[in-house]
């Protein structure tokens, strides 16, 4: 496969025409001003009275057609009504409006053939314009008209105007671009929502001790152990050391808890009678409305908790209270914590959950999703290619989706949102999706990935508006490929320059994180059940924004195994000690002359600095000073955008790919899964390897001393004796240059043979001879 050239995947900067004027970089005053402003034709169909019926009662099915050239939108009819109420818009994008005329229809339902009832007709250029923050236009009565344009009976109360896509009718709008799609589903899947994530809550469950178990068989002693469960979360604790029938543990379980909390804890304490077999002791369901809520690190109180037993009696489940046990237990809410459900690299918000907690905003982030352009076809319909596709973008809480562009491989949204920030070292995403769910389609289908845009605020000046085409670059299985590109408009506001500044010394995270800080395979594990509560919640919106969009979006897999991401990070390390590297290489040349007068001047240096330390620290700051005045002058000047160089993706075998695409657990046939872990035992064994140099390294070091190797200890030890002395009656400084001086000597002073230290270290023992 023949790969596009690298400048394909780049960032374009874009000059468009926002909010009626050109952007310049500078903050504009208009709202809707990161977009490109869309008229449309807006017909508000209100109600209609008094109209005629074709049966005996008088009534009828009426329904409102609005007609414009060619395009053709209803309303929904009702049945036996004279007097019916819509309350429906209809919009129609004024660049394909090829007609003069605007004609509102009232037609009677009717099996074989829909009656005509009356009509309004509007001239084009009579058409009032409304634009934002003015008043809604106020609808009016038209008395409707025959074909003939003579007064029939009926009235229908209309609002006709021409406005743009920041007027408040504008998302429930039926859109002429949508007239290919029917039914009330489709119509509420292509539709633009704001959502908002729940309300996530680390739920800590401390299990302290239960008493007065009553274990079926007495002669022995239980095996106690309690299981917690909270919806799709199952813990459980360790099985109690103390043998007995008030058993103790004193053991932490976290879960995942969502506003508002639908399901109850529910406790149950199990005794191990076998090594498969589990006796049930006890049970207990505790709502979570009536869970303590701890802001700080302060415990809450602790309460103890009646165990309730059932017991079947004839096929019934009957409740047993002869006697009641006890468990102990502390149950809070923590507030004090951030419930990570993004990865900690691109996270969108880092406030605690506790709104009490919160901090004042520092700044406001706005998003104008203008356009894209090159999609590639994601499906088929009536035998050719086709995208409908649509833009969501996620920050905070807070998640926006645009409505859906049917059949376009261009498609113009021109929507702008707004969030607020409180942290500017957060990421905003934006991902293009096909919408597979119109025309009737497959209800259980899935909505295609078309490619994904991060931006880290941190990286944008502020006030500044950044207008960029960024290339959609997704992973297949045969390499990456380039799906379109997607314009956007960018301002980071900031309302406290003083506040922003100050937040560069605080925590990341919020306090409670580093004061009672959590494993790190409990945040593994409370992020996946994070990311699956907040998949399950907007799925469950009306229209849903589906699992697969809100997983791809806060990119649920990332942390699987992948040979292509492990050479990328591997890079990565190298690319930061290439510094060090490059400064180690400079040195060496110091030391060997290569540049004998660059050696003289590293010989002052070194010689005004031993003379006057005082200078050392404030040289390198200077130093750094100067460097980054320096490349100032070659600041970036765009965001960062997705790298596939940096990701290894340009080169990635087919193969790894076909590796990093495989489920897991794996379902490709087992020659080639033995082929892919007899490569992974070889990696495997290369990084064996250089983890054992490093350990054998650091176990001669601490050998030094251990008298694991008496003469070589011996040695060590008196030279720390003479070293000592020499050094107390030396002054620092004449140490401090004949060392320099030693360092720097000229090659003709130098042999090749490893120097006298560095041989004794080799000779140092380790632990390697005591490895099996």
């Amino acid at each position: 496969m023949q790969r596009p050239p690298q400048e394909d995947y780049s960032l374009k900067e874009t000059n468009p025409h926002l909010g009626g004027g050109k952007v310049t970089g500078d903050k504009l005053t208009s709202t809707y001003d990161l977009v490109e402003q869309m008229q449309y034709l807006y017909v508000r169909v209100v109600k209609a009275k008094d109209l005629p019926g074709k049966d005996v009662t008088g009534s009828c099915d009426p329904y409102v057609e609005v007609k414009l050239g060619n395009y053709k939108g209803t309303t929904r009819h009702f049945e036996k009504k004279s007097n019916p109420e819509w309350n429906q818009v209809f919009a129609f994008s004024k660049d394909r409006i090829q007609a003069s005329v605007l004609e509102v229809t009232v037609k009677d339902k009717d099996l074989v053939k829909d009656d005509f009832i009356g009509r309004v007709m509007f001239d084009l250029n009579d058409i009032p314009k409304r634009v934002p923050p003015d008043s809604p236009l106020a609808p009016q009565w038209y008395r409707l008209e025959d074909r003939k344009s003579d007064k029939v009976r009926g009235e229908l109360m209309l609002a006709v105007w021409m406005g743009t896509q920041a007027d408040e009718a504008f998302p429930e709008a039926w859109h002429s671009d949508a007239a290919t799609v029917s039914g009330a589903d489709s119509l509420a899947n292509i539709r633009s929502k704001v959502y908002l994530s729940p309300k996530l809550w680390y739920l800590r469950v401390n299990v302290i001790e239960a008493q007065d178990l009553l274990p079926s068989d007495k002669g022995r002693f239980p095996e106690v152990f309690v299981k917690v469960i909270l919806g799709n979360q199952a813990l459980r604790t360790r099985v109690s050391m103390s043998k007995s029938i008030n058993p103790m543990w004193n053991e932490d379980l976290m879960f995942v808890a969502a506003e508002p909390f639908e399901e109850p804890l529910i406790l149950s304490v199990e005794d191990r009678v076998a090594p498969n077999k589990d006796e049930f002791l006890g049970r207990c369901a505790i709502p979570l409305a009536y869970v303590d809520r701890r802001l700080d690190h302060k415990p809450v109180n602790t309460r103890w908790y009646n165990l309730e037993k059932h017991i079947i009696v004839e096929g019934e489940k009957k409740k047993e209270v002869k006697f009641a046990s006890r468990i102990h237990m502390r149950i809070c809410l923590e507030g004090g914590y951030h419930v990570l459900d993004e990865s900690t690299h691109y996270s969108s918000d880092l406030r605690p959950t506790a709104k009490q907690l919160w901090k004042s905003s520092i700044g406001v982030l706005e998003l104008g999703i203008l356009n894209a352009h090159g999609l590639s076809p994601m499906k088929t319909k009536d035998g050719r290619a086709t995208t409908d596709a649509y833009c969501v973008a996620k920050y905070g809480q807070k998640w926006v989706r645009t409505r859906t562009i049917i059949d376009s491989f261009a498609p113009k949204w021109n929507e702008q949102y707004t969030w607020e920030v409180y942290d500017p070292c957060t990421v905003l995403t934006i991902g293009v999706f096909d919408n597979c769910h119109l025309h009737g389609g497959d209800k259980s289908g899935r909505d295609s990935r078309i490619g994904k845009v991060r931006i880290r605020l941190s990286t944008l000046e502020t006030d500044r508006v950044y207008t960029h085409s960024y290339p959609l670059l997704v992973l297949h299985p045969s390499g990456v490929k380039k799906m379109g590109e997607i314009h956007l408009a960018v301002r980071f506001s900031c309302s406290s320059l003083l506040n922003m500044m100050h937040l560069y010394s605080q925590p990341l995270l919020p306090k409670m994180h580093y004061i009672h800080p959590l494993t790190v395979s409990q945040l593994d594990s409370l992020r996946h059940q994070a990311t699956q509560i907040v998949s399950m919640r907007l799925s469950r919106a009306e229209p849903p924004l589906r699992k697969e969009v809100v997983e791809y979006m806060l990119d649920v897999g990332s942390h699987m195994w992948s040979m292509r991401r492990s050479k990328a990070n591997f890079f990565r390390i190298m690319g930061v000690l290439s510094g060090l590297i490059a400064v180690g290489k400079w040195f060496d040349q110091i030391c060997n002359w290569k540049n004998p007068i660059t050696t003289v001047l590293i010989h002052i240096l070194f010689l005004i600095l031993v003379l006057y330390p005082e200078l050392i620290l404030p040289t390198i700051f200077l130093y750094l000073f100067l460097i980054g005045v320096w490349y100032y002058r070659w600041r970036p000047r765009h965001p960062p955008h997705m790298d596939t160089r940096l990701s290894c993706a340009d080169n990635a075998h087919p193969d790894e790919l076909d590796e990093e695409f495989d489920t897991f657990p794996t379902s490709r046939p087992p020659d080639i899964v033995r082929m892919r872990y007899d490569r992974l035992r070889s990696i495997a064994g290369k990084i064996q390897t250089v983890v054992g140099d490093l350990a054998t390294q650091g176990e001669r070091l601490q050998s030094l001393l251990s008298w694991r190797d008496p003469r070589a200890t011996a040695l060590f030890v008196i030279f720390c004796l003479v070293a000592a002395i020499v050094l107390y009656v030396t002054p620092f400084q004449v140490v401090a240059l004949l060392t320099g001086f030693y360092v720097l000597r000229h090659p003709r002073f130098r042999h090749k043979l490893p120097s006298v230290p560095l041989n004794f270290f080799r000779r140092l023992p380790a632990r390697t001879d005591c490895m099996l």
